[in-house]
């Protein structure tokens, strides 16, 4: 449960996902490389969903949503998706914020006066983790007391009545206490549940028919699993009721995500003010960035501006990526926790998707494997280098190479992490998952063609 990361008619989506509109995605690409994944990773299920100028472009399924009944994933399985649901209950207190019945600048006080330094707290604190408040799901397995239904108010007795790990606005801190205060805060605001506000107002319009709260549980519902080291997936418990809230409350399909997606690519979620609210990154006091805006996390894939968030709760893993300059999203639901497979999945979509030349990336990731490979064995084709990276290869160099990859396996998995010019050369950086570690590569490539810098690091 640890970082767990405008109306619209219904008529309106169905011509939005239309096959006719979708734009060409390498599918067979796409899904040899998830399924490959997928094995490797040895999760029991994933589901992808890419968004893309407006359109559900590719929505698939791969594996077990239920392992012993041998129940296949498929594009009507929901998934968890632990803090994704964040930025939705943004949404809502934005929204709150346009009928006039709250601020962002509002104090905590305003609502919930009982609470530490709630007249120096703000809304816009919590929403952006920078409020102080400590959080009540810090661990990334299922506790004992996890497991009892509790409430928001007793979260909030215990830990938003607890001294402050930090001056507000002065620190960044991800706290799931921040959105439980946000959360009542909206009830109170509004006088109505969290839950019932989100589908009046954002879940039914955008015809999201599969989201919801996780307590509602369904047949069409993911089994959650966990893992431990490199075991297999075991069966794990769910939190009890009252957990999840306005923190990591919802269910739904990668399908029904993307239609949340392309709403909020196209800024028609919310006013063009709050939008602009809800994407900017918060400052500290001392002007320092965050990465954060509220509810969104801001950073880079291949390149490329990304506002992102994911989220974990027991037995799931979530990956809600959006590129913002290539007007499309990227979406990895999975039903175990333990593994951070839906992050390596994204990453490798990113580069297949935007990557200059779907078949030139192709084949230089054939190639940089292919060289990977040899050097495990103490071998390396020296013709595919430059003179400077044939001099770095001496024989003592490839003896370390083979000695040091040899005790991690085979290699299983080479993600691309991110290309850039620098030098008058393209630097190419990996991640190399062998059976038992992974690695990084840090590559210098000519604009010929050849290796001026093959080199293989340890990742922390």
């Amino acid at each position: 449960m640890a970082p767990i990361h405008l109306f619209i008619p219904n008529v309106l989506f169905a011509t939005l996902f239309t096959a006719a509109d979708a734009p060409t995605i390498p599918t067979t690409q796409l899904d040899q490389k998830i399924s490959a994944t997928l094995a490797a990773y040895g999760a029991p299920s994933v589901s992808v969903a890419i968004v893309q100028n407006s359109t559900l472009a590719y929505a698939k399924a791969f594996g077990d949503a239920n392992l012993a009944a041998h129940h296949p994933a498929s594009n009507s399985t929901r998934y968890a998706v632990g803090s994704i649901s964040k930025q939705f209950t943004v949404a809502a207190i934005l929204l709150a914020q346009e009928q006039g019945k709250l601020s962002l600048d509002d104090k905590v006080s305003k609502y919930l006066p009982a609470l530490t330094r709630a007249s120096e707290v703000t809304i816009r604190q919590l929403l952006s983790h920078t409020s102080g408040y400590e959080d009540y799901a810090p661990q990334d397995y299922m506790i004992d007391e996890w497991a009892k239904p509790t409430t928001p108010e007793a979260i909030m007795d215990h830990w938003a009545k607890k001294p402050l790990d930090f001056d507000p606005g002065t620190r960044w801190q991800y706290s799931n206490t921040n959105y439980t205060v946000a959360g009542k805060i909206l009830e109170k605001a509004t006088g109505q549940e969290l839950m019932a506000f989100l589908q009046e107002h954002i879940l039914t319009p955008l015809g999201m028919q599969s989201a919801g709260d996780c307590d509602a549980k369904g047949p069409q519902d993911a089994t959650a699993y966990t893992r431990f080291a490199l075991g297999p997936p075991r069966l794990v418990a769910r939190e009890g009721a009252g957990w999840y809230f306005a923190a990591g409350e919802l269910c739904m399909t990668p399908s029904d995500l993307a239609k949340w997606d392309i709403a909020f690519l196209e800024k028609r979620i919310l006013s063009a003010s709050s939008y602009t609210e809800f994407t900017k990154e918060v400052k500290l006091t001392d002007g320092k960035p965050t990465h954060y805006a509220l509810g969104l996390q801001l950073g880079e894939v291949q390149g490329l501006p990304t506002i992102a968030h994911g989220g974990e709760v027991s037995g799931f893993l979530a990956a809600n990526t959006v590129f913002p300059t290539k007007n499309a999203g990227i979406i990895v639901l999975s039903n175990q926790d333990g593994v951070n497979m839906v992050q390596t999945i994204m990453r490798e979509v990113a580069a297949t998707l935007f990557s200059p030349g779907n078949a030139e990336t192709s084949s230089q990731d054939a190639q940089v494997r292919h060289i990977l490979e040899e050097l495990a064995q103490g071998k390396i084709t020296r013709s595919l280098f430059t003179q400077n990276a044939n001099d770095y290869f001496t024989p003592a160099a490839l003896q370390d190479i083979q000695t040091s990859l040899a005790p991690l396996g085979p290699l299983k998995i080479l993600t691309r992490q991110n290309e850039q010019l620098r030098g008058g050369m393209t630097h190419l950086s990996y991640r190399a998952r062998f059976e038992h570690d992974t690695v990084a590569l840090n590559i210098y490539l000519m604009p010929d063609g050849k290796f001026e810098q093959f080199m293989i690091e340890e990742t922390f």
